[in-house]
């Protein structure tokens, strides 16, 4: 293994795609499909066939009201065969619809909330090694609740909600009591960004390159969003 000295603003992820020498769809589903890719690591190098997820991405929302408590949702996820606490999400399923728009709508349709203010938060892949899926976390400020609540289905038809002091949801974090990637991530974000006098925040439309789908051919986010699946 190679160790590297990293020089100033180095410590950056950076977009790095290698040549596709195949790609099939090997399994659709109702929101995502499994894509088995041969890739050529370097030019007549090694290569390898990698089966992931597609996704279109997804949003988060942590919204922080004046008392600086955060709003936790709570709904039945299947897979791991758990009722969590969340924060407000959705995927990127609109076509042209932006992030910061597809944040807004989430907001209040899981929280029958709207938002005076969006920053952005934070960024991450939930599992890079197995899907593509990319998602952003905004902030959310200057609440209103509102007028219309919104019918929901499925697992969102159990939704129930909470306000919580970020410190003591950060707490819950990191005693093992809460799991879920969004809330986690978002919170210790907010927890960070706060002591740092939300000097970190970036506006809500701010160049995703890291959402495979949204990248434009000098690396920047385009103004609006087609899914890759709508493509």
């Amino acid at each position: 293994m190679e160790f590297v000295e990293l020089g100033a603003g180095e410590l950056t992820d950076r977009v790095d795609p290698r040549r596709v020498l195949a790609s099939e769809t090997v399994y659709e589903g109702r929101i995502w499909d499994v894509v088995s890719e041969q890739v050529e690591l370097s030019e007549g190098g090694p290569r390898m066939t990698r089966d992931f997820i597609t996704h279109p991405g997804a949003v988060a929302i942590l919204a922080l009201d004046d008392q600086d408590r955060v709003l936790l949702i709570r709904q039945y996820r299947h897979p791991v065969g758990m009722t969590q606490w969340e924060i407000p999400a959705g995927i990127l399923d609109v076509e042209g619809e932006h992030p910061a728009q597809a944040a807004a709508r989430e907001l209040g349709e899981e929280a029958d909330l709207s938002a005076g203010r969006l920053d952005t938060l934070v960024e991450f892949h939930n599992s890079p090694g197995s899907s593509a899926e990319s998602l952003r976390i905004y902030l959310a400020r200057e609440l209103t609740t509102l007028d219309q609540e919104f019918e929901r289905e499925d697992e969102e038809s159990e939704i129930v909600a909470t306000w919580v002091p970020l410190d003591d949801a950060v707490a819950a974090v990191l005693d093992g009591s809460l799991h879920n990637p969004n809330l986690v991530t978002g919170v210790l974000a907010a927890h960070a960004s706060r002591a740092a006098g939300w000097s970190s925040l970036r506006s809500a439309d701010a160049a995703w390159p890291a959402h495979p789908g949204l990248r434009g051919t000098d690396g920047l986010t385009p103004a609006t969003i087609t899914p890759p699946d709508a493509r």
